[in-house]
């Protein structure tokens, strides 16, 4: 057979190859997406028939498309843009200072057990306060302005960080350290090369579990004066029974929370590319 035959092959080869990649790659982005959508589609025919069964008042439930319908609305004709800018950047802002001084509080619960042991019930009863009790004392301490509302942000995004810190180094293995001791590591490199990378992943799990309850405390922080923002959309909604306007910011604040963490977790994968995972 000559050269050129033989070439022939293997290019032919070569292209099959990539070309059944191409499809086991599309198959799987196809499946990806079809996951995807199934329960939200599921939601949707849920949210209809519970509007077409006659168990509640039609006025009391709209329908996903006149949700959507006033959404759009807002967004091209109101200021909805600056409301959803406006709460976006107070929850970043929240949950940056509250991970920031929740990281080395969890770091030092977590590794110094008496430490743990002394501070543990003031974290736990900080924790279960609602941020919304607080609104009173926040507006007598720091106003009704800008301030006020990350404060209970901060709060909440604080205590929810610690406690998942701080229970993830306390977790770490003795035994990556008696290796490291093992091998003629110092403290330092010890602190350094195996303490900080196994803390890695418990700071992004803090950071997203604070993201989350961020935006589930956003409208309380809302509450105090706050003239923009969605949770003043949803208030000033409730004030004159516009449920449609209420569900429409609700679902806001779900798909933007849902849009942060989808990138927060894309992050971590890539930072965390050497962990094994079970599901890959």
């Amino acid at each position: 057979m000559s050269d050129a035959a033989i070439s022939g092959r293997h290019l032919g080869a070569t292209k099959r190859t990539k070309a059944a990649q191409g499809a086991l790659m599309k198959s799987g982005i196809a499946r990806k997406v079809v996951y995807g959508a199934l329960p939200w589609l599921a939601i949707i025919l849920l949210w209809y028939a519970v509007r077409l069964s006659g168990l509640v008042k039609p006025t009391l439930v709209p329908t996903p498309w006149e949700v959507m319908t006033t959404w759009w609305n807002l967004v091209t004709e109101a200021g909805f843009l600056t409301d959803m800018y406006m709460s976006t950047q107070r929850v970043v802002l929240g949950v940056a200072l509250g991970i920031l001084a929740a990281v080395p509080v969890g770091f030092l619960l977590g590794w110094y057990q008496p430490v743990r042991r002394f501070i543990d019930p003031l974290i736990n009863f900080f924790r279960a306060l609602p941020p919304i009790a607080l609104i009173p004392l926040v507006i007598v301490y720091f106003g009704i302005g800008e301030t006020a509302k990350v404060v209970i942000l901060f709060y909440a995004s604080f205590f929810a960080g610690v406690i998942v810190m701080y229970e993830g180094i306390a977790q770490i293995s003795p035994i990556y350290l008696r290796v490291a001791r093992t091998l003629g590591a110092t403290d330092l490199e010890i602190f350094s090369k195996v303490v900080i990378p196994l803390a890695v992943p418990h700071v992004l799990t803090a950071l997203r579990v604070a993201l989350g309850v961020a935006w589930a405390t956003l409208v309380a922080s809302e509450l105090i004066a706050a003239q923009q923002g969605l949770g003043a959309v949803i208030q000033d909604a409730s004030a004159f029974f516009q449920l449609d306007t209420i569900y429409a910011g609700i679902i806001t604040i779900g798909v933007i929370a849902l849009i942060m963490d989808y990138l927060l977790r894309r992050a971590s994968r890539r930072l965390l590319s050497w962990q094994e995972r079970i599901n890959g």
